[in-house]
């Protein structure tokens, strides 16, 4: 039977969110606004052409992207890794050691109140399928769901190399049509606006206050463009 209200009991559907692509996503795009933000800026304060401005973005975006990826890739692999190798102790444990894990499994459950013989009960009735029991372990002692493998790496690398490239070309996207103040204060105002969206859509996701997460992050990114355009001003004037 389907229905999720059956017998009383309301069925919540969680998100996945040990998954490496979402994450990267989001980081990946919040990090290449703010940080292509703040080097055109700080670049366009140094009183450099509007042509060099244009390429510092450029090589930004793409060695921000590249490594954005190539970060997430490691950070994910090393975390798949590291459950591949807790989950294999603990499969070699459940094999050789089935009492000691039986005893293990029912001290979790008496830690959460259940008495001590309905708690062997229930250790012993999981460990009757090796399979069931790793699963249980793994939950239980390890904190991490055994079907997800911790991530993607490649899905996370992925994510993060399209959104850093997504959210580093929109406060670049000016320099390719117009130059100076001009496109400074479009830079500044693409970069802020975005940022703005960029904290509503997270508080969807966290369901968290729009305002409070939009203004966050606006007030991270401009922090960011003040500090680069004053270093700006300050080396331009030093090599002048």
């Amino acid at each position: 039977m389907n229905d999720p209200h059956h017998h009383g009991t309301m069925v919540h559907n969680h998100r996945d969110v040990q998954g490496g692509s979402a994450r990267a996503a989001v980081f990946g795009m919040s990090d290449g606004l703010v940080s292509n933000v703040a080097l055109i800026l700080g670049v366009a304060a140094a009183a450099v052409d509007s042509s060099s401005v244009l390429l510092a973005g450029v090589a930004g975006l793409l060695a921000g992207a590249a490594s954005m990826a190539a970060g997430e890739y490691v950070s994910v692999k090393a975390q798949v890794e590291l459950i591949e190798r807790e989950l294999d102790i603990e499969r070699k444990s459940i094999r050789e050691r089935p009492a000691a894990e039986i005893a293990e499994l029912a001290a979790i459950y008496e830690e959460r109140g259940v008495d001590a013989e309905q708690a062997n009960a229930i250790a012993t009735a999981v460990m009757a399928d090796p399979e069931v029991a790793l699963e249980v372990h793994a939950r239980e002692e390890l904190g991490v769901d055994p079907d997800s493998g911790g991530g993607n790496p490649l899905g996370a690398a992925a994510s993060s190399f399209v959104a850093f490239g997504f959210g580093a070309i929109l406060p670049l996207i000016p320099w390719f049509v117009t130059s100076g103040t001009t496109a400074v204060v479009a830079s500044i105002l693409i970069g802020l606006g975005a940022a703005a969206a960029v904290g509503a859509t997270l508080a969807v996701f966290t369901e968290r206050s729009k305002f409070k997460t939009a203004a966050r992050q606006v007030v991270l990114a401009a922090l960011a463009c003040v500090l680069t355009w004053a270093i700006g001003s300050v080396l331009g004037a030093t090599v002048v």
